[in-house]
Order: structure tokens, then C-alpha cells, then sequence
């Protein structure tokens, strides 16, 4: 029976479009990172709070409640749709809330700590997540195509869609580890650091929004996509997964000063 009931959530997620956001490896590698780039106070403190779970452990914690019906209202946290031109504080939220609302809810629950611990456990987890998936750029796509999932391509003879391909397809074909992944990028300075972890929550939004922009340009419907997609735009992949690490732990170091 419960080979029945997975295979059936399965073809669920197919029919759906639906994939791992960032894939596990994805949000892992940006877990990862922050790991390294926490300050003293803010691993002491995230390390009582997580009982020694590191922070790329439970980076995909609220992808695996969707399997829970129960965490349903948690759904639309994972993206925000922004129509071209526009910026967030143009659109009128969703009633469900978004990847905005998401992440500042999160905030809100882990720097009260008259909060009970269960409560700032779970949104430190989903927080860390969200994080990650702001800095997908397809989560902050376009309402009408379901950020890339209904823009269906090849991959590989594979058939996927353009969300599909930046969450996973050129990620997990890579063929790295996390762990290998996330010190596969660049050094940086504290100068080169800092520079990327300045800035809003907002304005990482934006920065998203306009890759996603080029990425709906830069493909075709149906078109088949291979190793020349994945040589022109890995790069964008390493900035995006080392960016999403750096403000994180840049978001974690302000929680727990």
C-alpha cells in the first residue's frame, strides 16, 4: 500500500509540473555556505536551537511538509509572481501570501524568543529554505505561466519545463555533492562578501526578477536544451547558489546579534 501511495504522489508532482525547488543539492550547497559565513553568537544560537542539525540538514525541511496536508497555508511562501516592469511594492500581495510575506514572517516568529521554541524552530527552518528559493530566479516569475513550469522544453531528450531547469535539471546533472558544490565557487573577500550581502530582502527580489526576465528570453517553447544552455547559464547557477548562502548567513547574523 505504500508503494501505491508514493508512486501516486509521484505522478502528482509530474502532472503538476511540480519539482524540488533549488533541488535538496541546491538548498543544501546554500546551507551550506551560510554555515561557514555564521558568526559566533548566531551558530551558538541556531545550534541550540536546531539540537546540532546544520543548517544545510534542514534546508529542504519545508519542501518535504508539503506531503502534509496540514502545512497546505505554507504553499504559496515558496515564490512570488511579478508582472514585467513592475516591482513588488506594485502589486497587490496574495490573499495566500508569498515568498515576501513568507520570509518576513519567519523574521518575526525567530527574533521573539518569548516565542516557544517548537514555533522558532520551524520557521528558522523555513526561513532558511525561503531564502534559497528567492534567489531561484524563476521563483520570482510570472503569474501566467506558473514561474516557467507551464513553458515545457527538453532537456537532455527529457522532457521538463523552464522552472524544472533551473530548480534541478542542470544542478543534479552536474553531478556534485553539495559539499563538493558549495566549495567549488570562487574565494571571496570580506570586501566582495559584504558587497553582496548588502541590500533588502526586496531588492534581492528584484535582482532575481530581472534574471528571470532574461530567462524567460532565453528560450523557445519545446525547444531542446543541452550542454550549450547549461555552458551559458551555469555561471548565473554558481552566483545565484553563493549569493543565496552569503544572505543567509548575513540574515541569521542580524537574527541572533
Amino acid at each position: 500500500m505504500k508503494k501505491i501511495v508514493v508512486l501516486f504522489l509521484l505522478i502528482g508532482q509530474i502532472a503538476l509540473g511540480n519539482s524540488p525547488y533549488w533541488s535538496k543539492t541546491g538548498h543544501r550547497v546554500i546551507g551550506d555556505i551560510a554555515q561557514e559565513q555564521l558568526s559566533g553568537k548566531a551558530k551558538r544560537a541556531i545550534y541550540k536551537l536546531l539540537d546540532g542539525q546544520s543548517l544545510a540538514s534542514i534546508s529542504n525541511f519545508a519542501d518535504e511538509i508539503k506531503a502534509d496536508r496540514k502545512y497546505k497555508e505554507f504553499s504559496a511562501w515558496h515564490y512570488v509572481n511579478i508582472p514585467p516592469g513592475k516591482d513588488y511594492t506594485d502589486i497587490e500581495p496574495s490573499k495566500y501570501g508569498d515568498l515576501v510575506v513568507g520570509v518576513q514572517k519567519c523574521l518575526e516568529i525567530i527574533q521573539n524568543e518569548d516565542n516557544p521554541k517548537e514555533d522558532r524552530v520551524f520557521y528558522l527552518k523555513m526561513l532558511v529554505h525561503l531564502i534559497g528559493d528567492l534567489h531561484q530566479p524563476m521563483h520570482v516569475g510570472r503569474v501566467e505561466d506558473k514561474g516557467g513550469n507551464d513553458i515545457q522544453l527538453q532537456w537532455f531528450g527529457r522532457g521538463t519545463n523552464l522552472h524544472r531547469v533551473w530548480d534541478s535539471n542542470m544542478i543534479d546533472d552536474y553531478g556534485m555533492s553539495f559539499t563538493e558544490l558549495a566549495h567549488s565557487f570562487p574565494k571571496l573577500n570580506k570586501k566582495e562578501i559584504k558587497n553582496i550581502q548588502q541590500g533588502t530582502i526586496l531588492d534581492w527580489v528584484k535582482e532575481s526578477q530581472l534574471i528571470a526576465d532574461k530567462l524567460y528570453d532565453s528560450v523557445e517553447v519545446g525547444e531542446k536544451l543541452s550542454y550549450r544552455y547549461s555552458y551559458m547559464w551555469w555561471g548565473t547557477v554558481e552566483t545565484q547558489l553563493q549569493k543565496g548562502g552569503l544572505r543567509l548567513a548575513s540574515v541569521l547574523n542580524n537574527l541572533f546579534k
